[in-house]
Protein backbone atom coordinates (compact mmCIF):
# COMPACT_ATOMS: atom_id res chain seq x y z
CA UNK A 1 0.00 0.00 0.00
CA UNK A 2 1.25 3.31 -0.62
CA UNK A 3 1.95 5.96 2.21
CA UNK A 4 5.02 6.66 4.75
CA UNK A 5 4.90 5.15 7.85
CA UNK A 6 7.18 7.15 10.92
CA UNK A 7 7.12 4.86 13.97
CA UNK A 8 7.05 7.26 17.39
CA UNK A 9 8.84 5.31 20.17
CA UNK A 10 7.97 6.58 23.26
CA UNK A 11 10.61 5.74 25.32
CA UNK A 12 10.52 8.93 28.07
CA UNK A 13 8.83 8.10 31.07
CA UNK A 14 10.96 7.93 34.27
CA UNK A 15 10.40 4.23 35.40
CA UNK A 16 9.43 4.67 38.89
CA UNK A 17 6.80 2.02 39.62
CA UNK A 18 9.64 -0.43 38.15
CA UNK A 19 11.45 0.03 41.38
CA UNK A 20 14.97 -0.24 40.54
CA UNK A 21 16.53 2.95 40.35
CA UNK A 22 17.55 2.75 36.36
CA UNK A 23 15.15 3.72 33.63
CA UNK A 24 13.84 0.36 32.48
CA UNK A 25 14.28 0.74 28.79
CA UNK A 26 17.58 -0.56 29.60
CA UNK A 27 16.54 -3.29 32.28
CA UNK A 28 18.23 -6.54 30.27
CA UNK A 29 15.76 -9.14 28.93
CA UNK A 30 16.84 -11.85 26.99
CA UNK A 31 20.38 -10.68 27.33
CA UNK A 32 19.64 -7.03 25.78
CA UNK A 33 17.97 -3.84 26.90
CA UNK A 34 14.49 -3.81 26.41
CA UNK A 35 14.73 -0.52 23.72
CA UNK A 36 16.82 -2.75 21.75
CA UNK A 37 14.27 -5.71 21.48
CA UNK A 38 11.88 -2.53 20.47
CA UNK A 39 13.66 -0.82 17.99
CA UNK A 40 14.69 -4.14 16.64
CA UNK A 41 11.39 -4.96 15.74
CA UNK A 42 10.58 -1.84 13.66
CA UNK A 43 13.41 -2.34 12.22
CA UNK A 44 12.29 -5.42 10.75
CA UNK A 45 8.82 -4.02 9.67
CA UNK A 46 8.28 -4.01 6.14
CA UNK A 47 5.60 -1.34 6.70
CA UNK A 48 7.84 0.84 8.80
CA UNK A 49 9.83 3.73 6.87
CA UNK A 50 11.32 5.84 9.78
CA UNK A 51 11.16 6.27 13.31
CA UNK A 52 11.69 8.99 15.87
CA UNK A 53 12.68 7.82 19.41
CA UNK A 54 11.53 10.56 22.22
CA UNK A 55 13.54 9.58 25.64
CA UNK A 56 15.14 11.44 28.48
CA UNK A 57 18.00 13.53 28.09
CA UNK A 58 19.87 11.35 31.02
CA UNK A 59 19.01 8.47 28.53
CA UNK A 60 20.13 9.37 25.36
CA UNK A 61 24.13 8.96 24.65
CA UNK A 62 23.04 5.06 25.66
CA UNK A 63 19.93 4.63 23.29
CA UNK A 64 22.22 6.60 20.43
CA UNK A 65 24.99 3.74 21.50
CA UNK A 66 22.22 1.02 20.95
CA UNK A 67 21.48 2.44 18.18
CA UNK A 68 24.60 2.65 16.65
CA UNK A 69 25.93 -0.79 17.83
CA UNK A 70 23.25 -2.68 15.84
CA UNK A 71 22.62 -0.69 13.03
CA UNK A 72 18.84 0.54 13.67
CA UNK A 73 18.96 2.83 10.07
CA UNK A 74 15.32 3.71 10.37
CA UNK A 75 15.72 5.59 13.71
CA UNK A 76 16.46 9.01 11.80
CA UNK A 77 16.20 11.47 14.94
CA UNK A 78 16.12 11.40 19.04
CA UNK A 79 14.12 13.80 20.94
CA UNK A 80 13.32 14.55 24.50
CA UNK A 81 9.74 14.09 26.19
CA UNK A 82 7.45 16.41 28.06
CA UNK A 83 6.08 16.65 31.05
CA UNK A 84 2.61 15.10 29.96
CA UNK A 85 2.59 11.78 27.22
CA UNK A 86 0.85 13.89 25.09
CA UNK A 87 3.34 16.55 24.81
CA UNK A 88 5.56 13.69 24.48
CA UNK A 89 4.56 12.41 21.66
CA UNK A 90 3.86 15.68 19.88
CA UNK A 91 7.92 16.17 20.07
CA UNK A 92 7.65 13.10 18.31
CA UNK A 93 5.53 14.40 15.69
CA UNK A 94 7.64 17.46 14.84
CA UNK A 95 10.66 15.34 14.01
CA UNK A 96 9.07 13.13 11.83
CA UNK A 97 9.92 12.74 8.18
CA UNK A 98 8.03 15.29 6.12
CA UNK A 99 6.59 12.86 3.86
CA UNK A 100 5.14 11.19 6.83
CA UNK A 101 1.37 10.25 5.43
CA UNK A 102 0.53 8.14 9.29
CA UNK A 103 1.89 7.88 12.34
CA UNK A 104 3.05 4.54 14.17
CA UNK A 105 2.78 5.03 17.96
CA UNK A 106 4.09 3.04 20.07
CA UNK A 107 5.31 2.37 24.35
CA UNK A 108 9.24 1.73 24.27
CA UNK A 109 8.20 -0.83 26.99
CA UNK A 110 6.12 -3.21 24.80
CA UNK A 111 9.41 -4.78 23.25
CA UNK A 112 7.80 -8.15 22.71
CA UNK A 113 5.49 -6.48 19.44
CA UNK A 114 6.36 -8.72 16.55
CA UNK A 115 6.97 -7.35 13.16
CA UNK A 116 3.98 -9.39 12.34
CA UNK A 117 1.22 -7.60 14.52
CA UNK A 118 3.21 -4.05 13.29
CA UNK A 119 2.37 -4.91 9.75
CA UNK A 120 -0.99 -5.91 10.28
CA UNK A 121 -1.69 -2.97 12.57
CA UNK A 122 -0.46 -0.45 9.99
CA UNK A 123 -2.04 -2.13 7.15
CA UNK A 124 -5.60 -1.79 8.77
CA UNK A 125 -5.20 1.79 9.72
CA UNK A 126 -4.26 2.47 5.85
CA UNK A 127 -7.36 1.26 4.89
CA UNK A 128 -9.78 2.97 7.49
CA UNK A 129 -7.65 6.07 9.24
CA UNK A 130 -6.57 5.04 12.39
CA UNK A 131 -6.36 1.41 14.25
CA UNK A 132 -4.76 -0.08 17.58
CA UNK A 133 -3.71 -3.72 18.56
CA UNK A 134 -5.87 -4.86 21.47
CA UNK A 135 -6.31 -8.15 23.35
CA UNK A 136 -9.79 -9.78 24.60
CA UNK A 137 -10.61 -8.89 27.88
CA UNK A 138 -10.89 -12.58 29.96
CA UNK A 139 -11.66 -11.60 33.27
CA UNK A 140 -15.24 -10.44 34.14
CA UNK A 141 -14.83 -6.19 34.76
CA UNK A 142 -17.02 -4.42 36.87
CA UNK A 143 -18.02 -0.75 37.06
CA UNK A 144 -17.53 0.85 40.77
CA UNK A 145 -18.46 3.56 42.20
CA UNK A 146 -16.23 5.85 44.32
CA UNK A 147 -17.32 3.98 47.69
CA UNK A 148 -16.19 0.97 45.63
CA UNK A 149 -19.87 -0.46 45.18
CA UNK A 150 -20.29 -2.20 42.16
CA UNK A 151 -22.29 -0.42 39.36
CA UNK A 152 -22.56 -2.37 36.59
CA UNK A 153 -21.17 -5.02 34.74
CA UNK A 154 -20.23 -4.35 31.29
CA UNK A 155 -20.32 -7.39 28.47
CA UNK A 156 -16.88 -9.03 27.84
CA UNK A 157 -17.80 -9.86 24.67
CA UNK A 158 -17.48 -6.32 23.47
CA UNK A 159 -14.45 -5.62 25.63
CA UNK A 160 -10.77 -4.97 24.57
CA UNK A 161 -7.66 -4.26 26.17
CA UNK A 162 -5.78 -1.70 23.74
CA UNK A 163 -2.23 -1.77 23.52
CA UNK A 164 0.30 -0.10 21.09
CA UNK A 165 1.56 0.32 18.46
CA UNK A 166 -1.98 2.54 17.52
CA UNK A 167 -1.40 4.27 14.05
CA UNK A 168 -3.32 6.92 12.50
CA UNK A 169 -3.44 8.84 9.72
CA UNK A 170 -1.56 12.25 9.60
CA UNK A 171 -4.19 14.62 9.37
CA UNK A 172 -6.45 12.89 11.68
CA UNK A 173 -3.82 12.49 14.39
CA UNK A 174 -3.22 16.23 14.00
CA UNK A 175 -6.52 17.84 14.56
CA UNK A 176 -7.22 15.42 17.57
CA UNK A 177 -3.40 16.15 19.18
CA UNK A 178 -3.92 19.82 18.76
CA UNK A 179 -7.73 19.62 20.24
CA UNK A 180 -6.54 17.34 23.27
CA UNK A 181 -3.18 19.47 24.14
CA UNK A 182 -1.55 19.34 27.62
CA UNK A 183 -5.23 17.42 29.00
CA UNK A 184 -2.88 14.56 30.45
CA UNK A 185 -4.95 12.12 28.27
CA UNK A 186 -2.35 8.93 28.09
CA UNK A 187 -4.27 7.19 25.40
CA UNK A 188 -3.52 8.66 21.90
CA UNK A 189 -7.04 6.26 20.80
CA UNK A 190 -8.87 8.58 23.12
CA UNK A 191 -7.70 11.88 21.39
CA UNK A 192 -8.99 10.30 18.46
CA UNK A 193 -12.52 9.50 20.01
CA UNK A 194 -12.87 13.11 21.32
CA UNK A 195 -13.22 14.52 18.13
CA UNK A 196 -15.55 11.84 16.36
CA UNK A 197 -12.51 9.72 15.16
CA UNK A 198 -13.57 5.89 14.60
CA UNK A 199 -10.40 3.70 15.50
CA UNK A 200 -10.01 0.29 14.88
CA UNK A 201 -9.04 -2.74 16.84
CA UNK A 202 -6.89 -5.35 15.18
CA UNK A 203 -6.32 -8.27 17.67
CA UNK A 204 -2.91 -9.00 18.74
CA UNK A 205 -0.52 -10.94 20.76
CA UNK A 206 -1.19 -11.33 24.78
CA UNK A 207 2.43 -11.28 25.01
CA UNK A 208 2.83 -7.32 23.94
CA UNK A 209 2.78 -6.21 27.42
CA UNK A 210 3.92 -3.45 28.83
CA UNK A 211 7.06 -3.23 31.40
CA UNK A 212 5.37 -1.58 34.36
CA UNK A 213 6.63 -3.24 37.51
CA UNK A 214 9.63 -6.11 38.11
CA UNK A 215 6.68 -8.76 37.73
CA UNK A 216 6.50 -8.00 33.80
CA UNK A 217 10.10 -8.44 33.63
CA UNK A 218 10.12 -11.54 35.18
CA UNK A 219 7.19 -12.71 32.90
CA UNK A 220 8.35 -11.02 29.47
CA UNK A 221 11.90 -13.59 30.42
CA UNK A 222 9.59 -16.36 30.47
CA UNK A 223 7.52 -15.14 26.83
CA UNK A 224 11.16 -15.10 25.77
CA UNK A 225 12.27 -18.28 26.75
CA UNK A 226 9.24 -19.85 25.14
CA UNK A 227 10.26 -18.40 21.84
CA UNK A 228 13.69 -19.69 21.54
CA UNK A 229 12.53 -23.68 22.36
Amino acid sequence: MDGFVSAIIVAAGNSTRMGLGVSKQFIKIGGEPVITHTLRAFENADVIDSAVVVCRKEDEAEIRSIISDNGFSKVRALVYGGDTRDRSVKNGVEACDERTTHFAIHDGARPLITETDINAVVAEAKKCGAAALGTLVTDTVKVVGEDGIIISTPDRAALRAVQTPQVFEKGLYLKALAEAENKGITDDCQLVERIGGSVKIVLGSERNIKLTTQNDIKLAEMYLCDQCE
